[in-house]
């Protein structure tokens, strides 16, 4: 493996040292159960190595063999122990690692009471729990509390510590979705049958279409001395109050500064990275971000729910290895005011079974042998975007987002789509019914000094403005949020593209041309294609008035789920019921008022245990307007819990949370200003965002 870790303990602290004296990539995925490592033991058991590369071993009698040749690599690595781990609603910002699973041993004991070793088939497959308690939208009711585990085929099974992790669908005994995975398979069932028939029309078989994500994981890493004092980072991922640091991001300083040797943060990200590696995540790059304390991964691409999964995986790794080194793991959005906060950018691109990328116009007309298709897809995309804009929008509508979204720091709460200047002039020109084929163009760059070659770069810039940019052979979802399970926003892409797909597709059966359809797309949907700074106010004013979705509201965003466009959407391609739309809008708003709830109870505890006591030992400070604050935030919580609407429950919260808990803050951050160091008990900004300067060995 490539190196080890040494935790050093020195005056209660918890210090890092990297040993780099010898560097190897063998075990590379040692503990996923695929490809060459689950090679051997499938062959053990008289099955081909490529078992697993669809789900047909479920059903056609090989279940028992498969399971034991995982038993077998299971004990091999030391594992004695089996869950079927799944993804519960409303998990972001509250559950660790964002899963669920019950750990079970896997052997029993026979007539004489001795244990042996047994994991068959049925253990492999499914499994049932207590639904009771996970959120649910009202889908289950009080006395009927069974949920059934069935394997997800699409995710392989991996191991960490005694324990193997068989990745699962949760649903409720009438079949109801109660997760996150459940619907993101079923879309992407429709977005493989609308994308195969698409392009059969379009004179291009092939077998299988799928989406591929690469997920760009951005956190915080704080001293946990300092995090251990502050309520507010340990229940609610941000700080309720806390007056700047008299120096934050201004001097552009942190982003993609070289990791400190003399700070944990390195060491923990090394360790995060051994443990991915075998793990048989690809988490290949880390750098700082542009807060102070900020930094982020980033894995190559992968199919989207193995890539999910280990998203997943790693947002654990991460909270756990932290700890280890002294230091707390932040993944909420906004953590910190007057800095940047955090996202988890969506890389989102269409593959086939044989690896070609649909969105890679190059690729695509080499492998179809036409350049005809690719504006046929982009223009199907294009369309999926402007229609359902207000989806994209409900996907990233979390919590933490409220305070993140247009803050210069991530695009704007308008969903629009930049495609760069080339790609709009040769989309304009098929519109116009010219038939050159789009051409990527690059230029060179010359440095100017002899010393240094030139440089190849791609014609057009990046835009890190808007919320949906074509890339280069993929669209980037940058809106997405640090915290989230990104399932959701993976439906959502797949569903609303599969739907254009299937438009496309009977209009193409029922004799129209593929120009004809693209072009009449293009023409209809135009005004969503931005290629402009999407953080410019005028900008946000014009594309307001272009009719672009722009919902600034998170909670006005969630209730998008039960639209009857949006329903009908996801009832027709088998995605979700009427009951589930409304089940999941409940479950979202819950957690909204949920989070909320915390964050002024914890605002509440703060005002009564330590800035009121501090403001009257030192006399100073605006101590009637904290002393009143602690009525007027109680106040709103009770009429909150008297509303019985779960909207209006929703938006008496963002009232008080955008509102309400602001103003308190600014009284209390003017008396941290005034109360001497030596009054004040709370951890300041200060202590909770320089390690490079606060760090020793």
């Amino acid at each position: 493996m490539l190196s080890k870790i040494s935790i050093l303990k020195s005056n209660s602290r918890i210090f890092s040292r990297y040993n780099s004296s010898s560097v190897s990539i063998d075990g590379y995925g040692k503990h996923l159960f695929k490809g060459a490592v689950a090679a051997p033991y499938l062959k053990a058991q008289g099955l081909p190595e490529n078992t697993l590369e669809s789900g047909s071993w479920t059903t056609n009698g090989n279940a028992d063999k498969v399971a034991a040749a995982v038993l077998e690599w299971a004990k091999d690595n030391g594992a004695s122990s089996y869950c079927h781990w799944f993804q519960p609603l409303a998990s972001s910002g509250v559950r660790h690692g964002y899963s669920a699973q019950v750990q079970n041993k896997v052997y029993e004991f026979d007539k004489q009471g001795r244990p042996v070793w047994d994991f068959k088939g049925k253990n492999l497959l499914k499994g049932e729990t207590d639904g009771s308690s996970y959120p649910n939208g009202g889908l289950r009711a009080t006395h009927r509390a069974g949920a059934y585990l069935s394997v997800d085929t699409t995710s392989p099974i991996w191991l960490r510590g005694d324990t193997f992790f068989i990745p699962a669908a949760l649903v409720s005994y009438y079949g109801h979705a109660l997760d996150e995975k459940t619907p993101l398979l079923r879309a992407s069932d429709a977005l493989d049958k609308e994308g195969v028939r698409l392009l059969g029309n379009l004179g291009y078989k092939v077998n299988k279409i799928q989406a591929n994500i690469g997920l760009e994981q951005e956190f915080f890493l704080i001293p946990r001395e300092a995090y251990l004092k502050r309520p507010d980072l340990q229940l609610a991922g941000r700080t309720v109050i806390g007056k700047h640091a008299a120096r934050g991001q201004e001097m552009s300083d942190h982003y993609m500064a070289p990791p400190s040797l003399s700070s944990p943060a390195l060491a923990a990200m090394q360790e995060v990275q051994e443990q991915a590696f075998t793990l048989g995540i690809p988490l290949k790059t880390r750098h700082r971000e542009v807060a102070p304390n900020q930094y982020e991964f980033a894995p190559l691409f992968g199919t989207v729910t193995t890539q999910i999964d280990q998203n997943i995986q790693v947002m654990q790794i991460l909270d756990e290895v932290a700890a280890n080194h002294g230091l707390a793991a932040l993944l909420q959005e906004k953590p910190f005011q007057g800095v940047n906060g955090s996202g988890k950018h969506n890389n989102w691109s269409l593959g086939t079974d044989e690896g070609v990328n649909i969105l890679n116009v190059l690729q695509l007309a080499q492998k179809s042998g036409s350049p005809e298709l690719f504006p046929v897809i982009i223009a199907a995309i294009i369309k999926a975007v402007d229609v359902y804009g207000d989806l994209l929008r409900l996907s990233i509508a979390t919590p933490g987002n409220d305070f993140r979204l247009g803050a210069c720091e991530a695009p704007p709460a308008i969903i629009s789509t930049y495609l760069g200047d080339d790609m709009t002039k040769f989309l304009e020109a098929y519109k116009a019914g010219k038939t050159d084929p789009y051409t990527p163009t690059t230029k060179v760059l010359n440095l100017g000094a002899h010393a240094l070659p030139s440089v190849e770069v791609p014609a057009e810039d990046r835009n890190r403005t808007s919320p949906f940019p074509y890339g280069g052979h993929r669209f980037e979802f940058r809106a997405v949020g640090s915290s989230q399970n990104v399932s959701l926003v993976n439906t959502v892409l797949a569903s609303i593209t599969a739907k254009v797909f299937k438009e496309f597709s009977a209009a193409i059966e029922g004799g129209a041309k593929p120009r004809d359809v693209a072009t009449k797309a293009l023409n209809d949907h135009w005004k969503v294609i931005f290629n402009g700074n999407g953080y410019d106010p005028a900008n946000q004013d014009e594309l307001t008035k272009r009719g672009l979705w722009r919902i600034d509201s998170g909670v006005d965003a969630i209730t998008r789920y039960t639209e009857p466009k949006n329903i009908a959407l996801f009832e027709e391609l088998k995605v979700l019921t009427k009951d589930e739309c409304f089940a999941r809008q409940s479950v979202l708003l819950n957690h909204y008022v949920g989070t909320v709830e915390i964050e002024v109870l914890t605002l509440i505890n703060y005002l009564n245990n330590n800035i009121i006591p501090s403001v009257s030992a030192a006399g100073v400070g605006p101590l009637s307007d904290l002393k009143a604050s602690v009525g007027v935030l109680e106040k709103a919580l009770a009429e909150i819990h008297h509303t019985e609407n779960e909207v209006d429950k929703a938006k008496l919260a963002r009232v008080l949370r955008l509102e309400t808990m602001i103003k308190v803050r600014e009284y209390a951050d003017a008396a941290e200003g005034v109360v001497p160091a030596g009054l004040w008990t709370i951890p300041t900004y200060k202590d909770l965002l320089f390690l490079d300067q606060t760090s020793y060995y």
